[in-house]
């Protein structure tokens, strides 16, 4: 069984363009949210202590992929379902299902690694295979 785990938002008129539908930045934003919301449900502590303890400073985004089904307005309640569609070695594909209500409004699927920080270089990152810790809270 596949942990799926809602972020909900809800969408306010600064989050729209001048044709009163999200921007569809925003929609990356919110995934951005609900990937953290994820780990956090699942147990996860916050990337500060795991940097502390295990290395990881986060899951940044290497590739993404996203198909736009329906509009979505101010004032929608938008629900970000997202799971884990598969484990790798250092990165993991995350999956996006926004929904509102019964309508889907967009599907994505993005491709993250589990980041530290280089060794001797403080602004540089590098992918770390997943802590199987962080793995099992997960799943």
């Amino acid at each position: 069984m596949v942990k799926d785990i809602v972020y909900t938002v809800r969408v306010e008129f600064g989050d729209c363009d001048p044709a009163r539908i999200v921007w569809f930045p925003n929609f990356f934003r919110w995934m951005d949210a609900a990937s953290r919301h994820f780990f956090v449900e699942c147990g996860v502590p916050p990337w500060h202590e795991t940097e502390k303890t295990l290395g990881v400073i986060g899951t940044p985004i290497v590739d993404t992929h996203a198909r736009f089904v329906k509009t979505a307005s101010y004032g929608d309640m938008l629900e970000l379902h997202t799971s884990i569609a598969e484990w790798r070695g250092k990165s993991f594909v995350q999956r996006y299902r926004v929904m509102r209500a019964a309508d889907l409004i967009l599907e994505c699927d993005e491709v993250r690694i589990f980041a530290a920080r280089k060794p001797g270089d403080e602004r540089g990152i590098r992918a770390v295979e997943i802590p199987p810790e962080i793995r099992r809270l997960c799943e």
